[in-house]
Formats: C-alpha cells, structure tokens, sequence
C-alpha cells in the first residue's frame, strides 16, 4: 500500500497534522481508540488550549524554535476551529480553556477534519520497523496478527514523549529519530508531583494551599497540594520543570501578603493567643499543627518580639524544601526534551538531513507550561507540518 503521507501517532499533534496533509494520508495508532491522552486531560473536559499562549510559555534548548509555528496557527484560529463545530467552552483561571461538556468533543472535531481530507486511520497497529526507501519511506505493520508493508512519500514522528507509559507511551520516537541520526536532547519528566522520603508529608495528604514555588530562578504562584508521597498541585507541577535532582525549592507560602506587618497588627490586638491559634487563622488546621512544629513555636503572640516575628516571616516565605526526586513518567503530563530542534525546521518541522520526515508534537524538545499550553503546541506544530506537506503535493 501506497501513501503520501504516514503519520505515526494519533495523538492531538498527529490528528491535526492528518486534518491539514491533504493527498492520500494514512495515520497509525497502537491505541484502541485516537486521542487518549485528550480524553483524559483536564478531569476529562481537556484543557486545550490557553488566552495567553506564547513562546514564553515553553521549554527547549532552543527558545526561538517554536514562534515560527505558535505565530502562524494561535489559539485564536483554534477557537475558530471549535467554534465552527459549535463545542461550548470556558474558561478557567490564568487563561486555561476547557470544554464545557466533554474532553471527546475535541477528539470528535479532529476526526471530523481528518475525515474531510480523506484521512485513513488505523488503530491497534503495532509498529515493525520504518526504513529508507529511494522515494520515501517504508513502514512495517502489525494489525490483527498480519503483517503488512506500506511505502509512503512523507513520514511524520507524532508519537509523543515517555509520560503516562499505562496508556501505552514509549519513546518510539526518539528510537526512529536515533536512526536517521537526529539528535536528541535530554529526556525528563516534566509537570510532575515531587516525592519526599520516610512519608514526612503523609499526615497533610489532602490539604492545600497557594504558594510561590521557585527553583532555579524561576517562580509560579498556584496551589500546592500535599500527598501521601510528597507534593503536588498547580504550582509543583509548573516548577518540577525547571527542578533537577538535589536542588532545593522555596515555597512561599504569603508571596502577596506583607506577613511581618500582619503579624505585628495581629500581636497588638490578638497577643493573648498562643501562637498555634494564630498560624490557624493563616492555615488549614494540619497544616497549621506542622509548621508549628516544624518552627519550633511556642508561648503566645505577645511574647513574640519584633525579631522573632521577623524570623518566623522568613521562614513562611522561604521555606526550602529538597526533593528526593520525583514520581517520573508513570505521572508525568509531558516528556522534556526529545528530538533536537537543530535537526528540524522551524517553519515545515521537518528534518534538515532527510527530506519528507517530520517531527511534531511532544516528541520534539518544546515543553509547554501546565494550562493548556502543550496541546497549543501540538495543533500549532501538527498544523505547521500538515500544510507543508499539502504545499509540496499540489
């Protein structure tokens, strides 16, 4: 079987891709079902994509590589997309949009556009092996236990990083990579919880609380949420990014609140309290019993001088905590790294070195941020490699 296009992965980057190649298109998936990693994302309403989109919301060893696609396909011309199949949306806080109703409304609308194109989608599909052919690429398959050999002009790498192995990931794409000789860069899961040794957070599992969490220089201001294994929520997703093993995280806990002032209002009018009453009225109740603890606090708000307040402020605004690592792919929402963007055009994402194969999506090295900021870069980059490759068939 013959093919313009064969896309590997159907996946948001490879569905879109599909929905814009144009000729005759074949996408493959191990899957039984296209858009897993949708279905799931969000509480099941996909966050999919964010207002503020932009390329300072991404990770990669080269942080110019992606404006050439996030600039040509936005998150405007995607809520174009969804308004045309009417999906009902909103929006949530700092610009993250979901789906009113299901996360399987975005999978319905990329099948829909795959469908118009003549898009041929094949599901649990398993990989043999990809060659190099004189006019293209050959492709093995296995599909219900025969084996088929398909040839095709143009072949696309959508089959994501390492995150989430238990829907079936792998790094499929870094394997094919490695054979036609693209680089890779460093692989690392990213948007993942921290864990902590000896369950020194496991009596607050379940409590959270907004904070500022930095690591290397870099901050975001979201929830935080303690676990049985460590920490997690908003915030610790976002900066487990930027972390590497051994370094320490500042949590602030009142990064908006001048605390010190608060505390010495607090002494002049509550000074008879003692001092776990008063972290009560700034904590959730556990929360408030451990750092207690944890700062040593006793006596009540009176006895406190204006030094002891100082210090207890820095110590809820700068409270270092060390990782033992993290709870790696099997929880991770995406893959860092992957595919060198040196090897690839900014504009089409295909290979510099090997003509008609492209790379799109999270297997190459742009991570966005948590909030809707990866699917972004999956519609802008399937988008980007899609119309090139119509271009060059017409």
């Amino acid at each position: 079987m013959t093919y313009d296009t064969i896309i590997l992965g159907a996946g948001a980057a490879g569905m879109m891709c599909a929905a814009h190649s144009g000729g005759r298109t074949l996408i493959l998936d191990h899957a039984k079902a296209p858009g897993e990693k949708i279905r799931i994302s969000g509480g099941g309403r996909c966050n999919f994509t964010n207002l503020y989109a932009g390329p300072e919301n991404f990770l990669s060893q080269n942080p110019h590589f992606c404006k050439s696609a996030l600039k040509r396909y936005t998150q405007w011309d995607f809520l174009d997309l969804i308004g045309r199949h009417n999906i009902a949306w909103h929006e949530k806080t700092l610009g993250q949009l979901f789906c009113d109703t299901s996360a399987r409304d975005i999978i319905a609308m990329l099948t829909q556009e795959m469908q118009k194109t003549g898009a041929e989608l094949r599901l649990k599909t398993t990989i043999l092996s990809v060659s190099k052919t004189a006019t293209g690429f050959a492709v093995e398959i296995e599909q219900d236990g025969k084996r088929e050999a398909l040839t095709c002009r143009n072949l696309v790498l959508a089959t994501g990083g390492k995150s989430i192995p238990k829907m079936g990931a792998t790094g499929l794409a870094y394997d094919i990579a490695r054979q036609f000789d693209l680089p890779l860069t460093e692989t690392r899961p990213a948007l993942v919880p921290f864990t902590f040794p000896d369950g020194r957070f496991t009596p607050l599992a379940g409590v959270a609380h907004p904070v500022r969490a930095t690591a290397n220089g870099c901050s975001f201001d979201e929830a935080m949420l303690f676990t049985h294994r460590g920490l997690s929520g908003p915030a610790i997703l976002q900066i487990s990014s930027y972390w590497r093993e051994g370094d320490t995280v500042s949590l602030n806990f009142f990064p908006d609140t001048n605390l010190y002032d608060d505390l010495r209002a607090r002494r002049k009018n509550d000074g008879r309290k003692n001092m776990s009453t008063i972290l009560g009225q700034l904590f959730p109740a556990r929360l408030a019993d451990h750092m207690a603890k944890e700062l040593n606090l006793s006596g009540n708000l009176a006895d406190q001088s204006d030094a002891s307040l100082q210090a207890i402020c820095t110590a809820l605004q700068n409270w270092y905590v060390t990782p033992t690592g993290s709870e790696g792919y099997r929880t991770a929402e995406v893959t860092l790294g992957g595919i060198d963007t040196d090897a690839l055009s900014s504009k089409s994402m295909m290979a510099k070195s090997v003509p008609g194969l492209y790379a799109i999506g999270e297997a190459v090295d742009v991570t966005g941020w948590l909030g809707g900021f990866n699917f972004q870069w999956a519609w802008s980059s399937g988008w980007a490699a899609g119309t090139h490759i119509r271009e060059n068939l017409s």
